[in-house]
């Protein structure tokens, strides 16, 4: 026997699958599973069979069932006296579906009595469950098989065709088997049916015979029964007393009387339905009465009589009483029946059938099949029209008269109930069928105004009966009126049956208080009446008057309204009320019929008020009223709640609330002291029902949105008065609790999901954040949370006791609703609480422990294992999910014990091929979250088992119960497209796939990365062919391939290119191959440019699109740094790539305006940026890019601002990036003045709002922020100053614009247009003030470095004002801090944004504008010098003490800048001499410091170490005592921090050592060049002997002794010497390449910079020999000096110049090159007597023939 054998579908899943709830939706499965099955819905209960001793030898022979599983089939098997193969069948359904615990519980539970006694009593349940099922899907196929708005209509029909009689015959014997089977005992059944067990038995048994007879009633609703049928079945119900003579009565106890109804119910209706009183009335009509079946089985007719006479006294015995009288009646009205007819008919009127029918409907309405309900009306209609037709109504009434009329009435109101019979109603002829009855209740009218408006309510079921019920009441012809006495004002007949009238009567007395404008009835003299019913009690008269029931109706209105404080306010609220249910019913199904019944609309609210006042207010008629108000409310909710609040009815705040703190002053209105004072002490809510449907309407309406304020204290009422004590309120009927319940939760609903546009924004509470409040922090929320912990027992409890099929209506459907509803407003509540840092009570309420372990996690949980409705379970997990991500708890800990019972019912639902798909992917969702932030769950459910391996590495394996087992399946893409795997479901596994990669779950990566196929069922949907954009069905398929891109690019980030999986190399390999790069790259272009054109069509798939965007971009991102593993290496695919993000950026931002494209648009602008940076080579042989990035700016600066800042940023920085790669083409020069004046533009704007917002600051102070902060963004507020700022980075595009249009041919006419200057201006100089906005000064004074080199730009910016921006401002830049200590010379790294290096480009800046402005600009210099002197000389003098690069790089400026001051020694000397003498004094020290650390190598080595951390002695300055980062430290940790050992420690250092040596080696070039100035021209003082020597001082002192590192030696000509000495012994190094252990020059630098050293070198000594020769002859010249001195100095010039040149000369042999004077460092000063121009041999060089003339003329 195959395994198969055993595995069937269970009834229920059956069940599940026939009503759609599964993932077999197609009508093909449904057909499918029909045939599979059609034999055992044939079979109903017969299916189940008696246990036998062959069917115990199948399962003892079965070896694929475990010995103990088939024990306990047969212990199942002698309980239920089930089959044995079926009972172990049963078992493993059970285990499938309905076990809570795992399989290795089981074994333990199979072992232990106690426990496998109480399994065996579940499964008993399960079994009768089963049984329920398999009937209820017999009824299914019967209700919907001829319904042709029903999806599987010819599926069902099919079947039903093939179950045929046999169905209904089984039915009818399984039925008697019920009737008649003994109760078990525990003698045949075992020692586990006990007394409650048998009661659950026969309830079972009870619930049996229900469905049964439901089937055959339905079954004979479509197919007719024979008259042998009929009789059979009217024996067996007679013999069963209509269900009422159980064979086991004895067990029927009170709560069973409804199912025992049900059955007299359903047997009646069969009965009358296989008498077929529809055919019959139409043979009737037709005079074909021979046709009927009836006609021709006389025998069975007279024995029907026979039995019929013998019925006893039994209601359900009426209609079927009443139904053999008209068939008697129709068939044989002859004399010879007339007796048996009479007996039988007084039989049936004896029996109240009238008020019987009303009953039975009203009980199938509210417990039941709705189609049995409907058809049961079909049958009953059939019966009641017959019945008034062929008799006469008076002749149908029995002593009390007037009460069987309304019995007749009521029936007939719930026949016409149905929609269907209502259209048929208004179709026959007044005197045919019920029309007699609505006759009859026309002539009660209006004294009884009950009956007929009754009747019409129940007639309005479309627009179409709505109207005719309408006219019907507009167009009245008589007038009933019942009087006492006769009146005087009338003339009778002789015979006192007509009554005529002789004066006009007011047929309501409303004139004497309500004036005479007031709406009434008037009946004009000569009116005849006819009394038709007189005796000594009065008068009924009947008069012909034609008027209008809606002004009737509107007096009647106004009667209660003039009585409402007199006693007859009772009666005439009864005349009030069917008025309003009238009205309800009709403005409900017509709105538009609601202008015309304004008279009456308008009067409610009056009403209300007034009947709210009295002192016993009636509370059905104010409950009539409010459901009326909550129809108007939903078209027009304004207008109703005005009237409302002025009537004072609802709950109400005397003061606005601006605070929940004042709640308490709230006033109840009417209907809070309805509801304290009426209502809860009677135990009856209709009022509150209706209010709370009434909120939720104004809710809904407009009103939720616009006047939410108002509505607050009827929410507040019901947040705290009502949600958290409804369940302790008094209740006199079932059901309305829960009810009440559940509309609380509805209306809580609603609100949550309000828009959150409309939502007023203030300090004043709006509706949702009142919600959230309470719910959160008060009572509301433990209510909320004990309306979740119902849990599933107590639902499956509920359920399991109503009736059979209830519709939506039934407890425990209601009580799902209810649960739903809990499940989501907390969902909501956590999703839209602010973010706090206490816990509220709510989430303490959710996640705390109880002391039996029961917490509300668990109960969430244990909702998986409801099946009834799968929103349930869907509702929970959803919340479970948002519970994981906010909650700091561990789910995992919280179910304890039940953990992995709960993980395999999560697991086993997922495995279904059957399940839900919304189930599955929830279930998926909230292991997703769970991967991140719920460790302990994900690995309960990852389930990996740890591998012995023998080299004790740890290798995982996927255990039994591993939810990766499904992932993979479903991610397999041979099982796409199948129904289990639907495109959701696969873009839910790869979301858990993703969220498994971000985490990093190494052990669960290793394990899928080696599975066979793994990568390759992963990368399928990459190489799928997607709909086009325009007909995306599915979006979810966007996010699938996206989460794929994903998951590889991860992959390929995080492991090493070798160690990729080769399945992963191929695919990647293969992906390339396929171009699948271009398709990908020329879909997306299509997505964004598809979303921007239909945005305003209302694309709803942009979460989607944007998810795969992102993911595209982050796939192009990493291809540009691993090109070769993702094989993206030609250079024509990369530039298709760029020009498709290219275009795809311009759509987005130039085409919508919307926010979602430009959030697209802001995107790809991102991933444009990063490429242009990464595929430099690419993008410069790319086509014109500058044309559409200068549109895309264009567009997006005409955008919201807010929105675009960084999109803004993001082009800025791609325009920069496409100058300085492409610069402008010839073709390009044209955008050039559009691109500058939006920039400009932009800057100007920027500056401004930058300006306020530090004027701002500045006002109220910023104690928060740092003083010396330069590191991080800007200071808080609305305007930020970030380094990737718009404002920063449009600076530098105008700066790139600037450089590029050199001639200023378009800059300067944008500027003259846009003040953009003076803009920056002012903003920089209110920044230098406040220290404030460091990278907008940095970026500014670029700007205008770059305009200061031409004429024109330098100009314009010194016309525009800069030194009085910059001169005075510029101090507070390095003014001591409030602690004393120097913010002058820091050891940063100078490439660091820093408030020092605004400093330096301020110097550059004044550098270049005196360099090229030259005399123009002399003044403001010496202004600035003058102000900055100190600075300066500190500079100076700095370099001896702190040699970081930033030092270095401020002494290098401020040299700069005084070497072209040099050049205007006599305005100097004018204007400032002292400060002249100590610029010149300090420059001969600081060519002296550079000169000692160049010569003294390893001393400025263990300086910049010392200086950096290691130990050295106290230095003599404290400021240098507090270094912080210098270069060397940064690149010796950078080094180390790389892993690499000594050596490349030591080359760091070495790099760190050269490029302070280059530093110096500038300044001093800049040095001696300055000096060059101060000094005699060469020429001048050689050949002019009448020079005044006193115009040029002394600046070496006459010493010939080595330089010294000490501040009191003066600089001498032993320095000059010295540097000269240095510089040739570098040059030499150089030359000879040697790499001593100081220096390693030529491994360190490229060629280039050591051509550029070398030049440096060479400028260094000409300019060094130029001052030696001009000093020297200027003291041989001094007659101040002694001979005996000038004797000495020529002989050591001699002597050391000799040596000199003799070093030079070998030097010059091997090449040298040529002075840069006029390269590297061009200075404005006079070219020396002999330039160095290009390179030359021995004795050639210029310079050094100068040398040579000069020791010749000191040797003489």
């Amino acid at each position: 026997m195959a395994e198969s054998e055993m595995s069937v579908r269970s009834c229920r899943e059956l069940w599940t699958i026939l009503l759609g709830r599964s993932a077999l939706r197609e009508p093909a499965q449904i057909e499918a599973e029909l045939d599979r099955h059609w034999e055992r819905l044939q079979q109903g209960l017969g299916y189940y069979k008696a246990p036998s001793s062959s069917s115990a030898a199948r399962v003892k022979e079965n070896k694929d069932v475990a010995q103990p599983l088939k024990d306990f089939g047969l212990r199942i098997s002698k309980l239920l006296n089930l089959d044995e193969f079926q009972s172990v069948q049963l078992l493993q359904c059970y285990l499938q579906e309905d076990y809570r615990g795992t399989r290795d519980s089981l074994k333990v539970v199979l072992k232990d009595e106690r426990q496998s006694q109480a399994l065996l009593l579940k499964i008993a349940d399960y079994y009768y469950e089963e049984r329920m099922c398999l009937l209820r899907c017999v009824i299914l196929l019967l209700t919907y098989f001829q319904d042709q708005r029903h999806p599987y209509m010819d599926q069902y029909c099919s079947c039903v065709h093939k179950l045929d009689k046999d169905l209904v015959s089984n039915c009818q014997s399984q039925l008697e088997n019920l009737f008649k089977a003994e109760a078990p005992t525990w003698e045949t059944h075992g020692n586990l049916m006990t007394e409650r067990r048998v009661s659950r038995w026969f309830v079972q048994c009870l619930r049996e015979q229900s469905l049964l007879l439901e089937i055959i009633f339905l079954y004979h609703a479509y197919f007719e029964m024979s008259p042998s049928d009929l009789l059979n079945l009217t024996k067996m119900f007679k013999e069963q007393g209509f269900g009422l003579r159980q064979t086991n009565r004895h067990l029927i106890d009170k709560s069973m009387d409804a199912l025992v109804n049900r059955i007299g119910y359903l047997s009646s209706l069969i009965l009358v339905e296989g008498m077929d009183i529809d055919f019959l009335h139409k043979c009737a009509l037709d005079d074909t009465k021979e046709d009927h079946e009836f006609a021709k089985a006389s025998d069975i007719v007279k024995e029907m009589d026979q039995l019929l006479v013998t019925f006893g006294d039994i209601p359900h015995q009426g209609p079927v009483l009443m139904a053999w009288v008209l068939l008697r009646h129709t068939l044989k009205p002859g004399a010879t029946s007339s007796l048996v007819i009479n007996k039988i008919s007084a039989a049936s009127l004896q029996l109240d059938v009238f008020k019987y029918l009303s009953t039975m409907l009203k009980a199938l309405e509210l417990s039941g099949n709705n189609c049995t309900a409907s058809t049961a009306k079909m049958c009953i209609y059939g019966l009641l029209a017959f019945t008034v037709t062929s008799f006469q109504v008076e002749r149908l009434q029995t002593d009390n008269a007037g009460t069987q009329s309304l019995n007749l009435i009521d029936a007939a109101c719930e026949v016409l109930s149905a929609s269907t019979l209502a259209e048929d109603f208004w179709e026959t002829k007044p005197n045919m069928g019920l029309g007699v009855i609505l006759d009859l209740a026309v002539g009660m009218f209006p004294h009884m105004v009950r009956p007929l408006l009754q009747l019409l309510t129940a007639l309005v079921s479309n627009k179409s009966t709505t109207k005719k019920v309408y006219n019907f009441l507009s167009r009245m012809s008589f007038y009933t009126q019942v009087y006492k006495h006769k009146p005087n004002d009338i003339i009778s007949s002789d015979d006192e049956t007509q009554w005529k009238r002789k004066t006009t009567k007011l047929l309501y007395p409303l004139g004497q208080c309500f004036g005479t404008g007031q709406t009434n009835l008037r009946m004009p003299p000569g009116v005849l009446g006819r009394v038709s019913f007189a005796s000594e009690q009065g008068y009924v008269v009947r008069w012909n008057y034609s008027y209008s029931a809606w002004t009737l109706f509107t007096c009647e209105v106004e009667m209660l309204l003039l009585v409402v404080s007199t006693a007859d306010v009772m009666a005439q609220c009864a005349r009030v009320k069917p008025i309003l249910d009238l009205i309800h019913k009709i403005i409900s199904t017509d709105w538009n019929k609601s202008d015309s019944l304004l008279p009456l609309t308008s009067r409610i609210y009056m009403l209300l008020q007034r009947l709210t006042s009295i002192i016993n207010p009636p509370v059905d008629v104010i409950a009539s009223c409010v459901n009326c108000l909550s129809v108007l409310a939903a078209r027009l909710p304004g207008k109703v709640w005005a009237h409302l609040h002025h009537i004072g009815f609802l709950p109400f705040a005397p003061s606005p609330l601006t605070n929940l703190s004042h709640a308490q002053k709230l006033k109840a209105g009417s209907y809070g002291n309805l509801l304290v004072h009426i209502e809860q002490p009677r135990g009856v809510y209709p009022v509150t029902i209706a209010f709370l449907r009434l909120i939720t309407t104004l809710v809904k309406g407009q009103l939720g949105r616009t006047q939410n304020t108002g509505l607050i204290p009827c929410v507040l009422l019901v947040l705290k008065e009502m949600l958290p004590t409804y369940h302790k309120w008094r209740y006199s009927t079932y059901g309305v609790r829960e009810r009440i319940g559940c509309l609380i939760l509805e209306l809580i609903h609603a609100i949550l999901n309000l828009s959150p546009e409309g939502e007023e924004q203030g300090r004043s509470p709006n509706l949702v954040s009142l919600c959230i409040y309470c719910l959160a922090n008060r009572e509301a929320g433990q209510a909320v949370v004990n309306i979740m912990g119902v849990g599933v027992d107590t639902i499956d409890v509920v359920l399991a006791a109503q009736p059979s099929g209830c519709g939506s209506e039934g407890p425990g459907q209601i009580l799902i609703q209810t649960v739903q509803l809990a499940f989501s407003i907390t969902n909501n509540v956590i999703r839209l609480k602010p973010p706090s840092n206490t816990v509220s009570p709510l989430e303490q309420a959710l996640t705390q422990h109880n002391g039996h372990g029961n917490n509300l996690i668990v109960v969430l949980a244990k909702y998986i294992y409801h099946k009834h409705d799968p929103a349930l379970p869907r509702l929970a997990i959803q919340l479970l999910k948002r519970l994981a991500t906010v909650a700091p708890m561990s789910i995992y800990a919280c179910l304890g014990s039940d953990a992995a019972a709960i993980r395999d019912a999560f697991l086993t639902r997922l495995q279904s091929k059957t399940e839900d798909m919304r189930i599955k992917v929830m279930i998926l969702e909230f292991l997703t979250v769970a991967v991140e932030t719920q460790p302990g769950l994900i690995e309960l459910f990852l389930n990996l088992e740890v591998k012995d391996g023998n080299e004790g590495s740890k290798e995982f394996l996927l255990g039994e119960w591993s939810c990766l087992h499904v992932v993979l399946d479903l991610i397999d893409s041979k099982q796409q497209g199948k129904y289990w795997c639907p495109p959701l479901l696969h873009r839910a596994a790869l979301a858990f796939l993703l969220a498994l990669w971000q985490d990093r779950r190494d052990s669960a990566i290793s394990v899928l990365r080696k599975k066979e196929r793994f990568w390759e069922n992963l990368i399928t949907p990459l190489f799928g062919t997607l709909t086009p954009p325009s007909e995306i069905t599915e979006p979810c398929v966007l996010e699938t391939c996206a989460f794929v891109m994903k998951i590889v690019g991860l992959e390929i980030y995080y492991v090493v290119s070798g160690s990729l999986e080769q399945t992963l190399k191929d695919g990647l390999q293969k992906f390339s191959n396929a171009r699948r790069y271009d398709y990908w790259s020329q879909y997306v272009k299509s997505l964004v440019c598809h979303m921007a054109e239909k945005e305003d069509e209302g694309i709803c798939y942009f979460p989607e699109t944007q998810m795969l965007i992102s993911a595209w971009r982050m796939l192009l991102i990493l291809s540009t740094s691993h090109s070769d593993v993702m094989h993206l290496t030609e250079d024509s695919t990369k530039l298709k790539l760029f020009m498709d993000v290219l275009d795809a950026t311009k759509a987005a931002l130039t085409t919508s305006t919307s926010v979602s494209c430009l959030r697209l648009g802001s995107m790809m602008a991102t991933l444009l940026l990063i490429l242009l940076k990464q595929w430099r080579s690419v993008v410069a042989a790319a086509p014109d890019i500058l044309s559409p990035l200068s549109l895309i700016l264009e567009s997006v600066l005409q955008a919201d601002q807010q929105l675009m800042e960084r999109t803004k940023a993001k082009l800025f920085s791609a325009l920069i990036s496409v100058l300085q790669i492409q610069g402008l083409d010839g073709g390009q020069t044209s955008q050039l003045p559009l691109l500058l004046q939006s920039v400009c533009e932009t800057v100007k704007d920027e500056a401004q709002a930058l300006m306020d917002s530090t004027r701002h600051l500045s006002q109220v102070g910023d104690a928060m922020e740092e003083e010396v902060s330069m590191e991080t963004d800007s200071p808080q507020g609305p305007q930020k100053d970030q380094r990737d700022g718009v404002c920063v980075l449009a600076l530098h595009l105008a700066k790139e614009l600037c450089r590029t249009d050199e001639d200023g041919e378009h800059w300067v006419s944008v500027m003259r247009k846009v003040p953009v200057l003076s803009s920056v201006l002012g903003a920089m100089e209110l920044s230098l003030r406040s220290k404030r906005n460091l990278y907008f000064t940095e970026a500014a004074l670029h700007l205008l470095l770059t305009l200061a080199r031409t004429p024109q730009g330098a100009a314009a910016v010194a016309g525009a004002g800069v030194i009085q921006t910059i001169c005075l401002p510029l101090l507070s830049v390095y003014e001591a801090s409030s602690d004393g200590t120097s913010q002058s010379f820091s050891r940063k790294s100078q490439d660091s944004a820093c408030w020092p290096g605004v400093y330096r480009l301020c110097m550059s800046l004044m550098e270049s504008l005196l360099k090229t402005l030259r005399y123009n600009f002399i003044n403001e210099a010496l202004d600035f010098v003058g102000v900055h002197q100190e600075r300066i000389l500190q500079c100076l003098n700095a370099v001896r003490t702190v040699q970081s690069l930033a030092c270095l790089d401020e002494a290098d400026h401020t040299v700069g800048f005084l070497l072209q001051l040099s050049s205007f020694c006599k305005e100097w000397q004018f204007h400032l001499p002292k400060l002249l003498r100590d610029v010149q004094v300090n420059l001969c020290y600081l060519c002296q410091t550079c000169t000692y650390l160049l010569h003294s190598k390893k001393m400025l080595h263990h300086y910049l170490q010392a200086k950096n951390g290691e130990p050295m002695p106290p230095g003599p300055l404290p400021r240098t005592q507090q270094p912080s980062q210098s270069v060397t430290k940064d690149v010796a940790a950078a080094a180390a921090a790389g892993g690499g050992g000594g050596g490349e420690r030591e080359e760091a250092e070495q790099k760190a050592l050269l490029a302070v040596q280059c530093s110096l080696l500038k300044i001093l070039s800049k040095t001696l060049a300055s000096l060059q100035h101060f000094t005699p021209d060469c020429c001048q003082i050689l050949l002019d002997q009448c020079m005044d020597l006193a115009e040029y001082r002394t600046l070496f002192a006459l010493s010939f002794t080595t330089s010294a590192f000490d501040p009191d030696v003066a600089p001498s000509f032993g320095t000059l010497l010295a540097t000269i000495n240095v510089a040739l012994s570098m040059l030499s190094e150089m030359e000879k390449k040697k790499e001593p252990v100081s220096l390693s020059i030529v491994s360190l630098s490229s060629s280039e910079e050591i051509q550029a050293l070398k030049s440096l070198l060479m400028f260094t000594m000409e300019n060094c020999f130029y001052v030696l020769i001009s000093q020297a002859v200027r003291c041989l010249k001094d007659p101040s000096i002694l001979p005996r001195d000038k004797q000495r100095l020529k002989q050591e010039l001699s002597s050391e110049l000799s040596t000199l040149l003799s070093s030079l000369f070998r030097h010059f042999r091997r090449g040298s090159p040529s002075s840069p004077a006029s390269g590297i460092l061009p200075s404005t000063q006079p070219k020396p007597p002999t330039p160095g121009s290009k390179p030359s041999h021995e004795g050639q060089e210029p310079f050094i023939q100068l040398v040579q003339a000069f020791v010749r003329l000191v040797q003489r």
